[in-house]
């Protein structure tokens, strides 16, 4: 567990566990693959500039500003949603690492009970570890996803997510994939949208209001995880770049900026590492503790690791 984002942690195997479980996966029928393929939105490629002019957290490494060039690529417009995650466990069998484990971590206010779990890890209680919690049981016993098919996966591992793309014949996008992608054409703004939080007096992302962590006044409609093409798209037509769920990239977390010579051309991160990245910020994000809902924003998390409020996206070339 690291970063701005706790998860499980891995006790029974290790990474190349996960990871050859992972590439186990069969690979789905090729008209399954084609039709995955389909949905991608196509990105043209181009310059821009990643990153912001400055950071509030300096081991995050979202600042300075850096040129990048990318390739064409294909995104997804949303989010995997639980019922693509249920129509990939039914095909394959997988098991998360969340149920191979036997439990994650839940928001407390998300509990009907929190006292009956009483374990957090250090310095943030609000986060619960529960016997059960996995990404069809998302609260843990009792819970399940009825009702919130169109909601992101959640209590996904980057191993998780891997498996899903391995079936799928695609991948996670990079971190530059990924900003740019998110940015939906725009140039040096916090949001999809522009610099304003709330455009135009109305909320434009699902994150926290009230105060952070135990009152939450839902002024945006959502406690939890909100339908993956809730609110307005972005430029290039994607959901849900900020706030709702952290999404898995690709790319391995370096504990420094990023180095030249610029501009960085299809960057991928490190070859090497124990932390992947995760992007966007998530439902639980508030200025009071951690404002990462700007389209800039990047925390990190070990591979193993899975939470109540992350997920991924998927990407082709």
């Amino acid at each position: 567990m690291q970063g701005g984002c706790c998860g499980t942690g891995s006790t029974l195997r290790g990474d190349a566990d996960w990871l050859a479980e992972a590439r186990a996966v069969p690979a789905a029928p090729a008209e399954v693959r084609a039709e995955l393929a389909e949905c991608l939105l196509p990105i043209r490629g181009g310059f821009f500039e990643m990153g912001a002019r400055k950071t509030r957290f300096r081991e995050d490494y979202d600042a300075p500003r850096r040129r990048v060039k990318l390739s064409d690529f294909r995104i997804a417009a949303t989010a995997c949603t639980n019922a693509d995650y249920a129509r990939f466990v039914e095909a394959t069998g997988y098991q998360t690492i969340a149920e191979a484990e036997g439990w994650s971590y839940v928001f407390h206010l998300l509990l009907d009970d929190p006292a009956r779990w009483p374990v957090s890890p250090p310095g943030v209680p609000w986060w619960r570890r529960v016997d059960g919690a996995c990404w069809h049981a998302p609260e843990g016993p009792g819970s399940d996803v009825a009702g919130r098919a169109d909601h992101p996966v959640v209590h996904v591992a980057w191993f998780d997510a891997l498996a899903y793309c391995h079936w799928a014949g695609l991948r996670m996008p990079s971190e530059a994939q990924w900003e740019y992608a998110a940015r939906g054409g725009l140039e040096r703004k916090k949001f999809p949208w522009g610099n304003e939080m709330m455009p135009d007096g109305r909320h434009a992302m699902n994150t926290w209001q009230g105060r952070f962590p135990h009152e939450n006044d839902a002024a945006d409609g959502h406690v939890g995880t909100a339908p993956v093409d809730a609110y307005a798209p972005n430029g290039y037509g994607l959901y849900n770049t900020c706030g709702n769920v952290w999404e898995w990239t690709g790319d391995f977390y370096t504990p420094g900026p990023p180095e030249g010579p610029f501009p960085l051309r299809d960057p991928t991160g490190p070859a090497e590492g124990t932390a992947r990245i995760q992007r966007g910020g998530s439902y639980l994000c508030h200025v009071s503790y951690c404002d990462r809902y700007h389209v800039h924003s990047r925390t990190r998390n070990d591979p193993d690791s899975s939470a109540g409020n992350a997920g991924f996206r998927i990407a082709g070339i």
